[in-house]
């Protein structure tokens, strides 16, 4: 293993093991989504709070592999404190990257960009994107006025 793959999983691991804004609840929550993918077992609870336009919190929780879990925990950080349009944008940024393509924004992408590696592993893209699609499908079921939406993530072209 190269000294970069190493830091690579020493970061997914820190995610995994301290996740950042896992909670099972936020105060002030705009929408609650569900997310499962049933191929792997993977579920994830997820809400926000969207003030302003800017995502002001978030609260991830859920059973999931290590690569879910910290994946989530890394977007966490890089998008909270944005305006909504800009999450959405890392958002494509980020699902782009795990089909193959180079992140445009690989400074905003923070440690999500230890998950390029994962788009080696086709079996593995649907557990770092499960968080950020279900950020994605959030801002929507916010924008419809909605406060709750649950999806099941089967499609393999995500």
């Amino acid at each position: 293993m190269s000294e970069l793959d190493a830091l690579y999983e020493e970061i997914i691991l820190d995610h995994y093991r301290s996740p950042r804004n896992s909670a099972p609840g936020l105060a002030g929550e705009d929408v609650h989504v569900h997310h499962s993918n049933p191929l792997c077992g993977d579920e994830m609870d997820l809400r926000v709070r969207i003030r302003d336009g800017v995502l002001d919190g978030l609260a991830f929780d859920g059973d999931g592999c290590s690569i879910s879990r910290a994946s989530a925990s890394a977007m966490s950080v890089a998008v909270l404190g944005r305006p909504v349009e800009d999450v959405l944008e890392l958002s494509e940024d980020f699902r782009l990257m795990m089909h193959g393509e180079e992140p445009s924004r690989p400074d905003d992408l923070g440690d999500g960009m230890v998950f390029q590696g994962v788009a080696r592993f086709p079996v593995r893209v649907k557990c770092a994107l499960l968080g950020w699609m279900a950020l994605r499908d959030a801002i929507d079921t916010f924008r419809r006025g909605d406060e709750a939406n649950d999806v099941t993530h089967e499609d393999e072209s995500e």
